[in-house]
C-alpha cells in the first residue's frame, strides 16, 4: 500500500502552497511592460545580492533550478570521473543524480535517528583514497552536523558541498546553512519556503568559485569578448521573471519563516500525545520547518494514516525513499538501517504558510481520528 500525491485543486488541504501577493504580480508586471522576460534584467542582480546578504555569503549567483545549481557545485570543484563523493541515501533523487552526472561515484551514507541527518561516523567509515567531496543535505530544514562534517573535510582534505535545497532559514550555531562549505546551492521550486516557480541559487564565500560558476552557467562565455565561448559550459540561467517572483518573496521571507514556525508549534502541541514522533530541532540549531515531519511509531500505520487523511481532503508526502534502494543505484549501498527505517516511518503534514490555527487544529484532529478509530 502506497500513499498517492494528489494534484486536485480540490483539496481541503493540499501539502503545500505558495505565499504570493501583489508583490510579485508588480514586479513580474514590470518585466512584462519592459519586455525583459529572458536571462537578462534588473531583478538578476537584484536577486542574487539581496539573497547572498540574506544567508550571509559574499557570492551568489543564479541558475534555472535546484538540480542544475548541484550539478554546477560539482562541475565547479572539478568532481570528475574516478572521484567518490559521499552523500546520505535519505535524500531527493536530485543529490545523487547529480553526482553521476559529473561522473563520479556516490557513495551512501546513514542517518541519525535524533535528527535524521547524515551520520557524521558513518561519514569517517566510508572515507576512501577516492573521496574527493562531502555533499551535505539539510533534510526537512533541520541543519546537519555542520561542526563534525567540517572537521572531517578539513582533517581529509575534502570538499564541502551544502545542499540547501530544503533549508532556506534554517542555522547552525548562528550562521546560516550555506555558510560553511566550499559551496552552498539552493531550490526555489513551488514548494520551497521562498520560490521563484522554479529556480536555484548557488553561492560561495570565493570570488574564483564565484567567477567560474557565472561562466560554465552561462556556456563558458569569454568576460572579455563577445560571443567567445573559452570552456564547454551551460545554460543554466535564471530569468528575469523568475527573478522578480524570489525577489518578492525574498522581501518577505522573514514573515514566511515566523509563520512557518508557529505552524511547527501549533501541530507540536497537537501532536504530542500521539504514537508518533515530530521534528526537533538538535541543540544550536534553528529549524525552518521547510515541511512539517512526522515518524509514526510503526511504519505499517503510514501509508494507512495517508489514506484516511487523503479520503478527508488532507494531502501528505511520505518521506523519500533511500536512494541505494533505486534500480540505478541499488548495488552502491548497503547496511544503511536507520534511514530505511525512516524512509518507511516518516510523513510531511501540509505546512503552507496561509495555514491558520484553526486549519492546523483541523488537520490534527483528523489525525486523532484516525488513532481512536
Amino acid at each position: 500500500m502506497h500513499m498517492t500525491l494528489s494534484t486536485s485543486r480540490d483539496l481541503l488541504f493540499p501539502i503545500y502552497r505558495p505565499f504570493l501577493d501583489e508583490q510579485e504580480k508588480k514586479y513580474v508586471d514590470e518585466c512584462l511592460s519592459s519586455t525583459w522576460i529572458s536571462s537578462k534584467g534588473r531583478f538578476i542582480p537584484l536577486f542574487e545580492k539581496q539573497f547572498a546578504d540574506y544567508v550571509g555569503v559574499e557570492f551568489a549567483t543564479s541558475v534555472c533550478n535546484g538540480t542544475v545549481a548541484l550539478h554546477l557545485a560539482l562541475m565547479v570543484l572539478g568532481i570528475q570521473p574516478g572521484d567518490e563523493v559521499i552523500v546520505p541515501t535519505l535524500t531527493y533523487i536530485a543529490s545523487i543524480n547529480t553526482i553521476v552526472q559529473a561522473g563520479a561515484k556516490p557513495v551512501f551514507v546513514d542517518s541519525l535517528e535524533s535528527t535524521w541527518q547524515m551520520d557524521p561516523a558513518d561519514i569517517t567509515r566510508k572515507i576512501t583514497a577516492r573521496t574527493k567531496a562531502i555533499m551535505a543535505v539539510h533534510l526537512y530544514g533541520q541543519p546537519c552536523d555542520m561542526k563534525a562534517i567540517v572537521a572531517i573535510c578539513q582533517k581529509h582534505s575534502l570538499l564541502l558541498i551544502e545542499d540547501c535545497a530544503e533549508a532556506f532559514g534554517s542555522y547552525f550555531d548562528g550562521k546560516h546553512v550555506g555558510t560553511f562549505g566550499d559551496i552552498a546551492t539552493f531550490s526555489f521550486f513551488g514548494n520551497k519556503t521562498i520560490t521563484t516557480g522554479e529556480g536555484g541559487m548557488l553561492t560561495s564565500k570565493h570570488a574564483n568559485v564565484h567567477e567560474l560558476a557565472y561562466r560554465l552557467k552561462t556556456q563558458g562565455v569569454s568576460p572579455e569578448k563577445t560571443y567567445w565561448h573559452e570552456i564547454a559550459g551551460f545554460n543554466y540561467r535564471m530569468t528575469n521573471i523568475c527573478a522578480a517572483i524570489g525577489l518578492a518573496q525574498l522581501e518577505k521571507a522573514d514573515k514566511i519563516l515566523a509563520k512557518k514556525r508557529q505552524i511547527a508549534a501549533w501541530y507540536n502541541q497537537h501532536l504530542n500525545d500521539l504514537p508518533l514522533v515530530t521534528h526537533q530541532e538538535a541543540e544550536n540549531t534553528k529549524n525552518s520547518y521547510w515541511m512539517y515531519s512526522i515518524l509514526l511509531t510503526q511504519s505499517q500505520t503510514r501509508d494507512h494514516l495517508g489514506s484516511f487523511l487523503l479520503e478527508n481532503g488532507i494531502e501528505t508526502r511520505p518521506f523519500f525513499y533511500p536512494a541505494h534502494h533505486m534500480p540505478m543505484y541499488i548495488k552502491e549501498g548497503k547496511d544503511l538501517p536507520v534511514a530505511e527505517n525512516l524512509s518507511l516511518r516518516g510523513m510531511n503534514l501540509p505546512s503552507f504558510p496561509a495555514l491558520s490555527k484553526q486549519d492546523v487544529g483541523q488537520i490534527s484532529q483528523k489525525i486523532r481520528d484516525f488513532f481512536h478509530s
